[in-house]
């Protein structure tokens, strides 16, 4: 805003900076050459016009951003032309009269003061122009021994800048403030504009006895009829449709009569209308009005449709309270119905529940059939579960396959076991969808409130911790929260943090056991089992710490870990010996699986041959393609792989096919039921032998504790035998002994 101004002012400065030069010409005719002052006129001349130049080029600087290098050259302008004017102070100090000097220093402060005036708006320029002739009269007035007018001369410098500055903020506040009312303005305009324009706003007036009064075309289009139809009906029974003959008004039409009644202002008052028999919703803003007695006339305002907003409005606030899959109540919903109960039960001394809901299998459902087929499972959960309930309890989904049901009064006794009894036995039930039966269950855990808990938060993860325990204890159970079970989360808390650090803390190790063959019973191999020895907790049961390292994904680098340090200690035994280490399917679901596999023979400098992987079947669970491709990787290294624990879990016979496993180990429940002589337990290890015999794989009997046993397995044919017959899982140490005596020690009783 203010550089423009310097080429506005252009004119008028380049005549004052004329009539000065003629002045000082006069002055100096008599002392200096007539060449010289031409060639002055011609410099000075030439100064004037550089910086006219430089001035118009910021003729636009109020509609850009001005650049750093514009600053300088109007500052370098202005200092050449006062450097300029300097030579005649300096002429007239050196070879003039005394009067001479100060008739020039008049001259020079004629044009500061008259720049200050002129260019009020920039300031830069007069401050540099004062400061240099300033300083240079200054010199001037020394060298000639006029003290006094030194002195004088550096007030009127003070004096001209400071007021230089002072003029340039008066500028720049005004034309703030004259921009800012033009802005007000242009807003102000704008507005009258739109609502002129905006077909959703009209003008509405009525008169003492409520009868419409000038009715504009907007208002009465609102009204779906003409300004003469509108024209003295009473607005009530515009707006009310059939409710003026019935005199059944709504709430907000009787309040808006009570406002217009009682002659008071309102804003943005909501009104349910029947138009054409249609309801709408109108926003109305009204204010009485006074004639120039003030006397009440009437009563005037704006109005909306605000129909479809509302509608919005009130999709938004069910969206935000209710689950958009099943139509239940969603968390914030629940939240708020548990904390209704808990002050309910806090009043009455009574007694309120929260029950946590998850279903058993749903996962494989998904997996198995793609998530369509699972939201059409999760919303006829959804109906059943709400057909369960009555007017005390109310269901919602907290995410997922995860319910719960608030109850309001859960005094009765056995009142929380009966529903959450009732809705396993109804949710475990089959469905049909798609051509599809499906079997899931429910796990249910419980909390009573205020007993479990004194607050939302507290209920909820009280009745979270005895759904665990209810998924830990196979599923399809109902569990009530025990203050045992927090114990047990804050157990498993500190596990896991322990178990976070156990890899730096140097606490994990490993123990072998060995694999022998069944027939002569020399060591053929190892399988390497992780132990943990920490430092807070003593040795903790891998039954404890493995499932705790899956679910919270620190088995990757555990097994990381395994991996390495099992192909290290395996590198130092003969060659013959294979070393087998168990691999989760979480660490297969890694991408970057086989590189660690590859970096840990590679460390060790073992062969792939001798490497052994060992997986279960619940691997094909999460991601059977994925496992699958990752361990087609490990084989293609030349690395085999073994089928842990057969027969127990997932024992889909189409992956023994795609996949070429090496071993199939039989679990040591079928050894333990054969040894017991269970028919069903020597059947299967008979199938799963003659079945393995035929796809070329090798069975491995795991479990074998007595001599018997071993005798057994040998002749149903397996042919090799792991167990603490053979050996216990031994350290590093001890595993080398075994090895050097070429066969595993008998366990004797």
């Amino acid at each position: 805003m203010q550089y423009p101004h310097l080429a506005k002012s252009a004119k008028i400065r380049i005549a004052a900076q004329a009539v000065a030069a003629v002045l000082t010409v006069q002055i100096a005719s008599s002392q200096v050459h007539a060449g010289l002052l031409v060639a002055w006129l011609a410099i000075l001349g030439a100064a004037l016009g550089y910086g006219a130049r430089v001035n118009a080029s910021l003729i636009d600087a109020d509609r850009r951003n001005m650049l750093k290098t514009e600053f300088h050259r109007h500052g370098m302008a202005v200092g050449v032309y006062a450097a300029v004017w300097s030579l005649p102070l300096l002429i007239s100090a050196v070879r003039g009269p005394p009067d001479a000097l100060m008739e020039q220093c008049a001259i020079v402060a004629i044009l500061a003061v008259g720049s200050a005036m002129i260019v009020a708006a920039a300031p830069l320029g007069t401050i540099i122009f004062t400061i240099v002739m300033g300083l240079m009269s200054a010199v001037c007035f020394a060298v000639t021994g006029n003290y006094s007018m030194v002195g004088v001369t550096a007030f009127f410098m003070v004096i001209n800048c400071w007021g230089a500055a002072e003029t340039a903020r008066t500028f720049l506040e005004a034309r703030m403030a004259e921009a800012g009312m033009l802005e007000k303005s242009e807003v102000v305009s704008l507005l009258l504009r739109e609502f002129e324009e905006n077909q959703a706003d009209w003008l509405w007036q009525v008169d003492t006895a409520r009868r419409v009064r000038l009715a504009s075309p907007r208002f009465s289009f609102a009204l779906g009829k003409t300004p003469e139809e509108i024209n003295g009906k009473p607005f009530l029974q515009l707006i009310s449709g059939d409710m003026w003959e019935t005199g059944q008004f709504a709430p907000s039409l009787h309040d808006l009569a009570e406002r217009l009644k009682r002659k008071e202002s309102f804003s943005n008052l909501m009104v349910k209308v029947t138009i054409d028999r249609e309801e709408r919703w109108w926003e109305l803003s009204g204010t009485p009005m006074l004639d120039d007695t003030g006397t009440y006339v009437g009563c005037r305002g704006v109005g909306s449709d605000v129909t479809e907003q509302r509608e919005s409005s009130e999709k938004i606030a069910y969206l935000a309270r209710y689950d958009t899959l099943t139509g239940l109540p969603n968390r914030l919903m629940l939240n708020e119905g548990l904390g209704e109960a808990l002050r309910y039960a806090e009043q009455w001394r009574a007694r309120c529940a929260f029950l946590m809901i998850d279903l058993d299998r749903f996962k494989s459902v998904n997996d198995s059939l793609g998530h369509l087929v699972g939201d059409k499972l999760l919303a006829q959960v959804s109906k059943r579960l709400k057909s369960l309930m009555g007017e005390n309890e109310m269901v919602g989904r907290l995410g997922g396959d995860e319910f719960a049901i608030v109850i309001r009064d859960a005094s009765e006794k056995g009142h929380v076991e009966a529903i959450a009894n009732r809705v396993i036995e109804r949710l475990s039930q089959p469905y049909k969808i798609d051509h599809h039966t499906l079997y899931v269950g429910a796990s249910v855990g419980s909390a009573i409130g205020p007993r479990d808990g004194a607050s939302v938060e507290e209920l909820m993860r009280n009745s979270d911790l005895a759904l665990y325990r209810a998924k830990d204890e196979g599923g399809g159970e109902h569990c009530r929260y025990e203050p045992a079970l927090h114990a047990s989360a804050e157990e498993r808390r500190q596990l896991e943090f322990s178990l976070r650090h156990a890899i730096q803390r140097d606490e994990l190790l490993l123990h072998y056991q060995p694999v022998v063959d069944a027939n002569d019973e020399n060591v053929l191999s190892f399988e390497a089992l992780v132990r943990w020895n920490s430092a807070e907790h003593g040795m903790v049961s891998p039954a404890k710490f493995i499932p705790l390292a899956e679910d919270t994904r620190l088995i990757v680098s555990i097994g990381q870990w395994v991996m390495e340090k099992a192909c290290l200690e395996a590198s130092n035994w003969p060659a013959h010996i294979k070393i087998a280490v168990n691999v989760s399917g979480e660490q297969l679901i890694e991408p970057d699986f086989a590189s660690t596999v590859v970096r840990a023979l590679a460390k060790s400098g073992m062969p792939a041959n001798r490497l052994e992987i060992e997986v279960t079947e619940s691997i094909f669970l999460r991601d059977a393609e994925l496992a699958r491709a990752a361990l087609e990787e490990i084989m293609a290294l030349g690395c085999s792989v073994a089928l842990d624990d057969f027969g127990t879990g997932y024992s889909s016979l189409g992956y023994l096919r795609k996949l070429r496993f090496s071993t199939i180990k039989v679990d040591r429940s079928f050894v333990q039921g054969a040894a017991n002589h269970h028919p069903e337990s020597l059947a299967i290890i008979r199938a799963v032998v003659a079945m393995a015999d035929s796809l070329e794989m090798s069975t491995t009997a795991e479990g074998v504790e007595t001599a018997e046993e071993a005798e057994m397995i040998r002749q149903l044919g397996c042919k090799k035998i792991q167990g603490f017959y053979f050996g216990r899982p031994m350290p590093a140490e001890d595993a080398r002994e075994v090895l050097i005596r070429g066969a595993a020690p008998r366990q004797r009783a």
